[in-house]
This record gives structure tokens, sequence and C-alpha cells, in this order.
């Protein structure tokens, strides 16, 4: 009895397998490559330099006496920093005052006595560098004397104190650092393919434009401009190094800051097509190709650049031919499919990537 059921019920059972195939067969959806100018965005790691920054080291040797600025203060040009104990050149300068006083009398006494020709010219002529000297001596004691006051080159920010109070300096000792911080500099490396790629795509005397995101991953409010490239590519690293010029009116950027540049580069007449379309086989890219059969092809392609959601190809693939979008890992090469087009314009809107 059980095999007599088993036999009526093979019939509908193969029915049932018939009829799930046909429910199955798929319209496939493919597309176009579109030809479009675009831009890509390539970020690099970069280093933050203030445009002036400078070590403020003692030109004379005495103790710190005193300081008038504190750790990060904002500071003037001229404004006085540090003053090392002057007293020593006060007394410098006094002796060299008093000695170019002796000196200037002597001559003043010597030129009356040769113009009433009681000595000679060459006496004169002594006594005169004589002075000459003490004055010499004079401005050098004024100029150690002013050494020991310790002013601002330049507006900016005080660095850490090097040395304290009290302090017995040396000259030539460090004291602290100081920075201007209104206009940053900001130095990343290229590599040649890059540099060169980019220099064959940028227009003649272009300004290059960038962006710079800080370590907070957020993008600093205002754009720099690349202002120089150096002139020698790094033989070990191959890469050549850029200097981009940031305005930094609230001083939100400070000296020895990372982050990283990005930078933009045009292409013209970019092949592009939706990453979803492609597949990868041992590190190389493919895409199915449909002919007007149906029949379906893989074909490898080469890869430009990566936009988000695209790919730009530089080799594979004509702008004429028809790929596969959806159901890449659904067909199998030489598949033949039912399909319906649609235009490479409305996939990417669908995509919500906005190629420029």
């Amino acid at each position: 009895m059980l095999a007599v059921i088993s036999i009526a019920i093979l019939p509908v059972i193969s029915s049932c397998g018939a009829h799930h195939e046909e429910e199955e067969e798929v319209d496939y959806l493919v597309t176009s490559p579109i030809i479009k100018d675009t831009l890509i965005t390539r970020d690099y790691v970069c280093q933050i330099h203030a445009i002036s920054h400078i070590e403020v080291r003692a030109q004379e040797k005495g103790f710190l006496q005193e300081i008038f600025v504190d750790e990060g203060q904002f500071v003037h040009k001229d404004q006085l920093l540090f003053r090392i104990m002057p007293k020593l050149y006060e007394a410098e300068l006094k002796m060299a005052e008093a000695e170019a006083e002796y000196a200037r009398i002597e001559y003043f006494n010597t030129k009356l006595l040769a113009d009433s020709n009681i000595v000679s010219k060459n006496q004169l002529a002594l006594v005169k560098a004589k002075l000459d000297k003490a004055n010499a001596e004079l401005a050098l004691a004024q100029v150690h004397l002013g050494f020991t006051d310790i002013r601002a080159p330049f507006d900016g920010l005080i660095d850490r104190f090097q040395a304290r109070l009290g302090s017995l300096i040396e000259e030539g000792d460090l004291l602290t650092n100081l920075s201007d911080n209104s206009k940053m500099w900001v130095y990343f490396n290229v590599s040649e393919v890059e540099y060169l790629d980019y220099k064959s795509k940028a227009e003649t005397d272009s300004t290059i434009r960038v962006k710079l995101m800080m370590a907070n991953n957020n993008l600093f409010p205002y754009p720099g401009e690349v202002e120089a490239i150096t002139a020698d590519f790094n033989n070990e690293t191959g890469n050549v190094a850029f200097r981009a010029t940031f305005p930094n009116p609230k001083g939100l950027l400070r000296h020895g800051e990372t982050g990283n540049v990005l930078m933009e580069i045009p292409y013209q007449h970019a092949m592009l097509i939706p990453q979803k379309a492609s597949f990868e086989i041992l590190d190389k890219r493919y895409v199915y190709v449909v002919d007007q059969a149906g029949v379906v092809k893989s074909r490898e392609i080469k890869i430009g650049a990566e936009l988000e959601d695209l790919y730009i190809v530089t080799d594979g693939l004509k702008a004429d031919e028809q790929i596969l979008l959806e159901g890449i890992r659904k067909v199998r090469d030489g598949q033949e499919i039912a399909y319906h087009y649609d235009k490479p314009e409305n996939v990417i809107y669908d995509l919500k990537v906005y190629a420029e």
C-alpha cells in the first residue's frame, strides 16, 4: 500500500518543480559605463607647522632674573619676554662710557695742540684712533646690555619654558619656542606616479586647493593652497614634498599637529561604472559584459581610481558595451539571460553618487 502511494505522489512533485523553475526565471538589470568629467579625492598623511617657529635662546651668560610672560601666552612683536641679570653688563657699559669720554677729551686737547702746531698730525691721528676704539667698545657694551632683555621678534605663542627663574643661563641656552600660528604650513608627500598624474591633468599654473582633515576626523573649516613643491624626489621613498598654506584666524591649529590633506585630482572623460557591477578574483577585477543576444561574458578591467560607489575604469571596457549590474553572483560565464536596460545616469542617481 505504501509503494502505491509513493508512485502516485511522484508526478505531483515533478510538476511542482517545473512550476518552481519557471517562477525563478529572472529579468536581469544591465547598464553601460558613463563618460564624465569628475574629481577624485586622495588623502595624504601630513605634518602641520607654524609659518614661523623659532627657538628663543639666551645671547648672554647670567642668572635668569625675570620672566614677563607665561607658557601658552600670545605675545606681540618686541614684547619683553625674559631678563638675564644685567648688573655685570651695566657696569661694563659705565666703564666703556668713561673710557669713551676720556678718549674724547684727550682728542679735543690734542686737536687744539695740533692746530697750534705744537704736536704733529700723526700724534693727532693716534689719539683719534684711540677715540674711535673707545666708541666702538662703548657700542659693544650697549649691545651686550641689550641682550640681557630678550624680546619677541614677531607676534606668536610662547611654548614651554626650558629654564626657570633664577637658573644660571649660558650663552646659547634654550629658553622657549615661539610660534606664529596666523598661517600654517602643511607638508605632505606625493608619490612620483601621483605627481605626474596630477600635473598631466591639472591646468597649467592653476592653484591647487586642498582641504585638511584634522586628527579628530573633523574637516578644518578653511581651505588651503599648495604654494610650493620641493625640487627633488626622495630617492629612498620615491616621494616629493608638497607644502600647502592654510589660514588659521582662530588659532585652532598648532605647530606639530598631524592630519590628512585631501587633494582633488581632475579626471577628464573618465569611464565610470558602479562598484557593485564588478567582482574580484585573485586580486583582479572583472565585470560581466552582456551582448545583444543576452549572453554574459566575464572580462577583466583595470581600475584607475575609486569614488564612493563608483570605479574609474582605464582599460577593458568600451563606452557602448553593456554590463550586468545586478545578479552577478547568480550567473555563470557564457550563460544566456533575459535582461532589461537602464541608463547609467539613472543608475548613478539611484546610487546617490554625484560625480562632478
